[in-house]
């Protein structure tokens, strides 16, 4: 299981591979620079054509700067019906609810997911435990015929 937050300044083909394997995420805006808040609907566009049911969080960073912004209605939340904290990276105000919320979303996600992405993963996932498997004991043989004999 793996726990990203959004990458900003991705290219649209490099967010497509990186959004196949994000499990939730975080739209995080800056309640600073409002041409961040304005970019949530082209992320989240961007997540739900890749990845329609994975689980998403809102997220308000920079709260510190005006703790007064924790008043003020975000619609963009609301309208999609996805939760909304209210954090700061900086004096970590929320930062540990949010990642315990956040993984407790994503455990239950990984437990109950019907998502067929989320099943070409899992059999990525053994393929490669599977491969590992196999050359394991091919390691250890090379590993012993370099060994260097005691004199």
């Amino acid at each position: 299981m793996h726990l990203h937050l959004h990458p900003p300044g991705k290219s649209r083909g490099q967010m497509n591979a990186w959004l196949s394997f994000t499990l939730p995420t975080h739209r995080v805006f800056d309640v600073q620079r409002k041409v961040t808040y304005k970019n949530l609907s082209t992320w989240y566009a961007e997540l739900r054509e890749f990845r329609p049911e994975i689980p998403c969080i809102v997220v308000a960073n920079k709260i510190d700067a005006d703790i007064n912004v924790t008043q003020k209605n975000f619609n963009f939340a609301r309208k999609f019906s996805l939760p909304l904290y209210f954090v700061s990276a900086a004096d970590g105000t929320n930062v540990v609810k949010l990642f315990n919320d956040a993984i407790r979303l994503a455990v239950s996600y990984k437990q109950n997911s019907q998502d067929f992405m989320d099943e070409v993963l899992q059999e990525l996932e053994n393929f490669k435990l599977e491969q590992k498997e196999e050359d394991a004991p091919s390691q250890e043989q090379s590993g012993r015929t370099k060994s260097p004999l005691p004199p």
